[in-house]
């Protein structure tokens, strides 16, 4: 069945202009059919909602999406939008956010735009996705937006578990409670961008392959070997090396090196360890060593790109 949102009441908060973009709200809803909010002006500020279960309808100007278990939409202010419950679903169960957007937030959403102002971040097909993080993000976000700035902030707000608890609204108060809100909110967007683009890349490549490629770029310093990474995705050495090599040009160690020495350029970068721990950081261990092949990579020894050496790409 076609996803539309053209059978969404408009009884619901009709006109509602929603929060201004100086305060950030959160709030966990879980609603039965006949819940819709419309907003003929849109909203002042960016709303961001995740869907925990049941479905969503959402519509944005022209554009429409339904929304099920794992899918991040994000609307941009100014656009008249509407949002429910999706016809025929027997509930929807979402986590949704207003505030104002971090400019950096713009750029990771964008290849995920689908027009006039709407942002559509859904996993991939077999793709578990990083739930249990963004659960955990959005209760860190109400449990700050929670603080009023006395005592210790609290760890984290208490997962939903009686009927009473079915909507959650919190308002940050004060500039602590309202940034560390946004921060939780950011991480939201990483996951779930980066999860979305981590099912579009490597297209026609073994799912092992990818998985030794996910270990080496997660943790570059750690001891890796051919035979340590051939039992991590349950494949001899030889048969490992040989898919690896085919599939992707370059062999797994070289792939290593050069993870290693990005993440070394890196450092270099953005801290002021000294080349010794750099090196030894990103798995090398003999600082000799690491100061050849860096210089045979970029060009100059370790100490002077630090000062003079480009930003490796991203």
């Amino acid at each position: 069945m076609p996803v539309t949102a053209d059978g969404l009441p408009r009884t619901a908060a009709p006109g509602d202009p929603g929060p201004p973009p100086g305060l950030v709200v959160v709030g966990r809803y879980d609603e039965l059919p006949g819940y819709a909010v419309h907003r003929p002006r849109g909203a002042d500020s960016w709303l961001l909602t995740w869907t925990v279960g049941g479905r969503g309808a959402l519509c944005q100007g022209r554009i429409e999406t339904g929304a099920g278990a794992g899918d991040l939409v994000v609307l941009a202010p100014g656009t008249p939008h509407r949002y429910g419950v999706q016809q025929g679903a027997d509930h929807w169960r979402f986590w949704w956010a207003h505030c104002g957007a971090r400019p950096s937030w713009t750029a990771w959403l964008g290849p995920h735009g689908r027009g006039d102002g709407m942002y559509v971040v859904t996993p991939g097909p077999g793709a578990d996705g990083p739930s249990a993080r963004v659960e955990a993000a959005f209760h860190r976000m109400l449990a700050d937006a929670r603080w009023t700035g006395t005592g210790n902030p609290p760890e984290s707000a208490p997962p939903a578990s009686t009927a009473d608890d079915r909507v959650s609204v919190a308002v940050a108060h004060g500039t602590t409670a309202r940034e560390l809100a946004l921060c939780a909110l950011e991480e939201v967007v990483l996951l779930t961008v980066g999860a979305a683009r981590g099912t579009r890349t490597g297209t026609g490549v073994d799912p092992r392959v990818r998985r030794a490629q996910e270990l080496i770029a997660a943790d570059p310093g750690a001891p890796h070997t051919v035979r340590s990474l051939a039992a991590e995705v349950s494949l001899s050495p030889s048969r490992f090396a040989h898919l690896f090599t085919r599939q992707l040009g370059r062999s797994p160690m070289r792939e290593l090196r050069e993870a290693r020495l990005n993440h070394a350029a890196r450092l270099l970068e953005s801290t002021d360890l000294s080349v010794e721990r750099v090196a030894a950081a990103s798995g090398f261990a003999s600082p000799f060593h690491f100061n050849r092949v860096f210089r045979a990579r970029y060009g100059t020894p370790p100490g002077a790109y630090r000062t003079t050496g480009p930003m490796v790409g991203t």
